[in-house]
């Protein structure tokens, strides 16, 4: 069976993400994905390189998973789709078909909001030797609880610049894409595409780069978008403000804004403190605040975000 992702594209193009996993047999397919999360989606069986079709604008490509069965990959459009939502099919051989929801960015659109998740948007109070395991295993997720004012300050965000692609980028593993989608529809946040990765090894580490994903995940955003200018929002418990300024740096004609959570003393304890505290800020307009709604005020003063 075949667990949908939102994608995004252009006029030209759209991303498709999905993943391959292989379950037992169930009546009903939405009962089957139902079933997967929590801890299940970790012991469920990833199809290596199964081979998908996607069904685009009435056009068959069939594409390849990798070997943890994740399906990434840009796709041409030979017939244009019009900004807004849109729904591509996604089939595996013997699986029912499958619809996923792409977002077709317009042309038009100058400002992207990209933002972190952990510690940004959600607070899971935990040692960050834990929070991949809290992240991976914890089945519901009514468990965390959001950071105070962010979603209105994404929706602020959103209502200021019309047609705006919005992106969360997490460490977190494709397996948690579900529960994330659901927290994030719980309490309000803008729907966006989820920027994961996968769970496992590599060819040459036992665990995956958290931040050579952001990395390469921003760059893709640049070369995909390079007219937008993105808002880029994150914390000061992570790598953020490091990955952030290296970005500014390569691409700063690509960045708005950067606004950086402050972590609470006791989140930064158990995120093991500050960690960029002395990265220089130059290069585009730096705010940081401990909540949506100072962050908002902070944006507002600088003129990214409108007067109220």
């Amino acid at each position: 069976m075949i667990i949908p992702y939102r994608g995004y594209g252009t006029e030209r193009w759209v991303r498709v993400l999905c993943r391959v996993l292989l379950t037992k047999p169930e009546r009903d397919s939405r009962s089957a994905r139902a079933r997967i999360r929590g801890w299940r989606s970790f012991v469920s069986i990833p199809v290596a390189h199964a081979v998908v079709t996607v069904t685009v604008g009435g056009v068959q490509v069939s594409v390849r998973a990798d070997r943890g069965g994740v399906v990434d990959v840009d796709l041409p459009l030979e017939v244009g789709f019009t900004p807004g939502e849109h729904t591509i099919t996604l089939q595996v051989e013997d699986g029912e078909p499958v619809d996923a929801p792409i977002d077709i960015i317009d042309p038009d659109a100058r400002i992207g909001l990209l933002s972190d998740i952990d510690d940004t948007v959600m607070v899971t109070s935990l040692p960050r030797p834990f929070l991949a395991a809290w992240n991976t295993f914890v089945l519901d997720e009514r468990a965390r609880r959001p950071v105070p004012g962010m979603a209105v300050l994404y929706e602020r965000i959103v209502a200021a610049h019309a047609g705006l692609p919005v992106v969360y980028l997490s460490t977190g593993a494709w397996n948690v894409a579900p529960t994330l989608e659901r927290f994030m529809g719980r309490h309000l946040y803008p729907t966006g595409t989820l920027l994961l990765t996968d769970w496992g090894p590599t060819a040459d580490r036992l665990f995956r780069s958290g931040r050579d994903h952001k990395r390469t995940s921003l760059e893709r955003l640049a070369d995909g978008f390079p007219d937008i200018r993105w808002i880029l929002v994150g914390d000061d418990g992570q790598h953020d403000e490091e990955l952030y300024q290296a970005f500014v740096d390569s691409h700063p004609h690509n960045v708005e804004a950067v606004a950086i959570r402050q972590l609470s003393t006791p989140e930064a304890v158990f995120a093991g403190g500050r960690r960029n505290a002395d990265v220089p800020h130059r290069g585009a307009p730096w705010v940081q605040a401990p909540n949506g709604a100072e962050l908002a005020d902070a944006l507002t003063q600088i003129g990214v975000l409108p007067a109220r």
